[in-house]
């Protein structure tokens, strides 16, 4: 039973610490609030009233999280401390029911860092143009419900945990946009991407398993694997010997070294969309961002060895060797096991990998109210299509503009991570535009400030206009 103990305990500390990652969103709030400067990023179609530039690095942040587990299924109030200290759910004093009331058959965290380090747009060409230098950073969790209850009620049971992944990426973007009005009805845009890829990682257990069931073996099983491409990453290793000697020695994965930074890999991106006005009242609108690639030019990725460790136990061992197994050599046999399979080795670089950046499809539809033409109703579909991290949200939203320098609005989403509140205000007089909103109101932290329900975010900017 220690070495079950020992592995959930390894599992659980993993999942904290990727949770406690910070992710954002673009401000989908602020789809349909006119002449909000960044629109063109939710829709390369949209155009603007004004020109603009923005002030370096602060013309438009986006910082937030999403998840449907987070902070608050981990970290619960103790119960023998009368709930003025805090434990993990895996605490004896917390029933299972309790601890794993809050997980789901696939636990997710998602998200992504955008900062717009230079962005202009203006009229011109027949048309509304975007340059844009962007820097964005996403990354996820997934653990399937099978993790949290092997962690949580480990008996004599078989447990099929299935596969864990996290995954990161860091890139720089290049982008130029144009808008073009094609009649008194049809607005259409593209963006083209150029995408300078900083780091990529991907780290995956795969058909987790555990048989406890037998009382002869126990059997835990599972692939391990780690792909990084990074200008200069290495893994580091060291040498150590196995019990048996005759076995010799094995390297395993106890650290990572950059040497170095450069670009990691190159790619290409592209945006595309589209605006309808089917009469004065009723818009539609819909958009295919981020469909593109990085080529990168390394791979290095790690493994385990092994994929199987059986313990059998300490059956029909004797205390001197000379009768048979000693006790001595069934440890140190279950030792050599365990370092081939849970530990990683160094596979080198495999030469490079080409991955997808996380596309998304979007669909809107707005009706503008007739009697009072100042307001505006609206309702978002977004659909982000990114492997284990994927999830789609539908969005309704009130939007008003009670001067012509000034609009915003409020909505209610319901998404694959959970139902939040989000608001949008946009200030716009000539000569500057400062916005700022969220798309999740944030709730209840902890006191080291992290969402309870890994749900919340805001996004702000800062242009000169014209």
């Amino acid at each position: 039973m220690k070495l079950a103990y020992k592995i959930k305990y390894v599992l659980c500390v993993a999942m904290v610490m990727v949770c406690a990652r910070v992710a954002g969103q673009t401000l989908n709030s602020a789809y349909f609030t006119e002449d909000q400067k960044y629109r063109h990023t939710l829709n390369p179609a949209f155009g603007n009233d004004q020109n603009y530039i923005a002030i370096p690095a602060l013309g438009n942040m986006n910082i937030g999280i999403q998840g449907n587990f987070g902070y608050q299924d981990i970290v619960m109030k103790n119960p023998i401390a009368g709930g003025k200290k805090m434990t993990t759910f895996m605490n004896p004093y917390i029933s299972v029911e309790e601890a794993l009331d809050g997980f789901k058959d696939n636990n997710r965290v998602a998200g992504n860092v955008s900062l717009a380090i230079l962005s202009a747009g203006f009229k011109g060409f027949g048309g509304y143009n975007t340059v844009e230098l962007n820097v964005r950073t996403s990354f996820g969790v997934a653990a399937p419900f099978g993790l949290f209850e092997f962690a949580k009620n480990t008996g004599n049971q078989s447990y099929d945990i299935g596969d864990v992944s996290a995954s990161a990426i860091g890139y720089a973007e290049l982008a130029f946009g144009h808008s073009h009005q094609i009649n008194d009805k049809l607005r259409v845009g593209g963006k083209l991407k150029f995408l300078f890829g900083g780091a990529r990682a991907d780290v995956k257990l795969k058909n987790l398993k555990a048989d406890l069931s037998s009382e002869d073996k126990w059997i835990v099983s599972g692939e391990g694997e780690a792909d990084v491409s990074m200008k200069g990453f290495t893994y580091k290793s060291e040498t150590k010997e196995y019990n048996n000697e005759e076995k010799g020695t094995y390297e395993y994965v106890n650290d990572v070294d950059v040497d170095g930074a450069g670009l990691g890999g190159f790619g290409m991106a592209v945006d595309l969309g589209g605006v309808y006005k089917i009469n004065d009242d009723w818009t539609v609108s819909a958009a295919l961002l981020d469909l593109g690639f990085i080529k990168w030019s390394n791979d290095m990725r790690a493994v385990n060895r092994s994929k199987t460790f059986e313990f059998e136990g300490f059956r029909d061992i004797s205390v001197n060797s000379d009768f048979g197994e000693s006790f001595d050599d069934k440890v140190d046999n279950y030792g050599d096991q365990l370092a081939d399979f849970a530990n990683l080795t160094d596979e080198g670089d495999r030469g490079g990998r080409t991955t997808g950046i996380g596309a998304t499809m979007v669909f809107g539809g707005e009706y503008t109210l007739p009697a009072y033409r100042k307001l505006k109703f609206g309702a978002l579909s977004t659909t982000r299509f990114n492997g284990d991290f994927s999830w789609t949200e539908g969005r309704i939203s009130a939007n008003y503009a009670p001067l012509k320098w000034l609009n915003g609005g409020v909505n209610l989403a319901v998404s694959s991570f959970t139902t939040s509140l989000g608001w949008v205000l946009n200030i716009h007089p000539k000569g500057y535009n400062f916005f700022i909103g969220m798309d999740h109101i944030l709730g209840k932290t902890s006191k080291e400030m992290i969402p309870l329900s890994s749900n919340a975010s805001i996004a702000l900017g800062m242009n000169i206009t014209w």
